[in-house]
């Protein structure tokens, strides 16, 4: 009803509404006219503002031009990376997440989630650590991440589990080193 009021008002300051004493009439008419063919100014077109401004915070990191820190050579794991994949398995579950350089959890997949979980006979198992490879490694193409660091404690490294994550996350199109930085 008070979108009636609202177009009645609206069609009465424009004088398109006719009213009759018994029925209210709402009554718009369509004014068609037929242009001929306007000609278009592609003019405009080729002129390229001086000034750029880039939007998307990630495109340096995708051209290879972003920033790392250098200031880390002697921390292990290292600090020079945009992002990182972190594999870790608890007594109970297996979880891998991307970690940005400034600290932020990306993409994330666990047994802990459902949809994973009920798929899987045991949740720590290296079938369990492929799995969760093939879902992060899908979670992050989604989410427009293609390259990443990849380091694990050398004496856990040469185990089922990380080998067959490590594997799942290639094959899934994951590239587990990222380019080098180019500078300017």
């Amino acid at each position: 009803m008070a979108l009636l009021r609202s177009s009645r008002h609206l069609l009465v300051a424009t004088g398109r509404l006719q009213e009759t004493s018994a029925v209210r009439l709402l009554e718009t008419r369509a004014n068609v006219q037929l242009y001929p063919e306007s000609k278009v100014d592609t003019r405009e077109n080729e002129v390229v503002s001086p000034h750029f401004m880039n939007r998307n915070p990630r495109n340096l990191e995708r051209m290879a031009l972003a920033r790392k820190d250098r200031g880390w050579a002697t921390v292990w794991p290292s600090r020079q990376f945009w992002h990182r994949l972190r594999f870790e398995r608890s007594q109970n579950h297996v979880t891998a997440f991307v970690e940005h350089c400034d600290g932020h959890v990306v993409v994330s997949a666990s047994t802990q989630e459902w949809a994973v979980k009920r798929h899987l006979y045991s949740t720590r198992d290296a079938a369990a650590s492929e799995n969760v490879g093939r879902v992060l490694a899908q979670r992050c193409l989604e989410a427009g991440i293609s390259y990443m660091v990849f380091k694990v404690i050398p004496w856990e490294f040469n185990h089922e589990g990380v080998q067959r994550f490590r594997n799942a996350m290639m094959e899934g199109g994951v590239v587990l080193t990222e380019p080098r930085r180019i500078y300017q």
